[in-house]
């Protein structure tokens, strides 16, 4: 019973238009991206390496396929939680304000099988964006400017990996990445749960997301108790895994956070679908 109702949810996200219209601007912005880098990407990194390599002698393929995946997730991790957001809180508020949730829990299935099978949907959908997102900026970025060494900039200092080193990180990155966007998910999912249309789940998520980033970044005494609990400090922890040596102990860590935050928040969105009316 479920898998057919875990079908239809799925049915439902590929039948809106604005499913494939975020897919189609995050495949437009990483094209642009990987060309105009391919164009004149090759300024822009001597620019930013010249005070390196005042004291270090860069050789090699810089501008690689490694560089350009790691720069095209760094800048659109950031905004994914958006469109997330977009698809995920119109799951069941969306049907809601159509009227067509009252038919929906009126049939012999049990809520906690629809709310189960729409978050499910949901969640398919997340990873299915970040592993898209991922295919174009590894594949172009190895057909466009071939393999080579990764050299990134932290507040320690650089970070220079071997090709070889490259692909498990990355795959690790993604894995910690979606428990981040999953987080969103079940964030906006929630917020569904309370809401009758399709707008406000998706401005609470955000709201909730900017609001946590705000607290996180105030170098306020009291916050610092809290900064450590909140989700949005760990959604870059996706970064750590390019470090070198890899601080294991921060990872796991942050994926704790991120795991407690998704079953506290679906569990309680369960149980207000369960309670939810549908009668008014």
């Amino acid at each position: 019973m479920w898998r057919n109702s875990l079908y239809n949810e799925l049915i439902k996200i590929t039948a809106r238009p604005r499913s494939f219209l975020g897919v189609a601007a995050i495949t437009l912005i990483i094209v642009l991206i990987q060309v105009a880098m391919k164009m004149d990407g090759l300024s822009y990194i001597q620019f930013i390496t010249a005070p390196i390599e005042q004291n270090l002698i860069i050789e090699g393929n810089i501008l690689n396929g490694n560089l350009m995946t790691f720069i095209i997730l760094q800048m659109l991790l950031i905004h994914i939680p958006l469109l997330v957001a977009f698809i995920t809180g119109d799951l069941i508020s969306g049907e809601a304000a159509m009227g067509t949730l009252r038919i929906l829990l009126t049939k012999p299935v049990s809520r906690a099988n629809i709310y189960w099978s729409k978050y499910l949907a949901g969640a398919l959908y997340t990873i299915l964006l970040l592993l898209w997102i991922a295919i174009l900026a590894w594949g172009g970025g190895h057909l466009l400017f071939g393999t080579g060494d990764l050299i990134i900039l932290n507040s320690d200092g650089i970070v220079i990996l071997q090709a070889h080193d490259i692909f498990w990180r990355l795959s690790a990155a993604l894995l910690q990445a979606t428990l981040a966007l999953l987080t969103i998910s079940t964030l906006s999912i929630f917020f569904s749960c309370f809401a009758d249309n399709s707008i406000g789940p998706i401005v609470s998520t955000m709201g909730v997301v900017i609001l946590f980033t705000l607290v996180g970044s105030l170098d306020v005494p009291i916050f610092t108790y809290i900064r450590p609990l909140l989700f949005t400090t760990h959604m870059a922890a996706w970064r750590l895994w390019f470090n070198d040596p890899v601080p294991y102990a921060d990872i796991a860590f942050s994926s704790v956070i991120l795991v407690l935050h998704i079953i506290i928040l679906a569990g309680l969105g369960l149980w207000k679908f369960n309670r939810k009316d549908i009668l008014s």
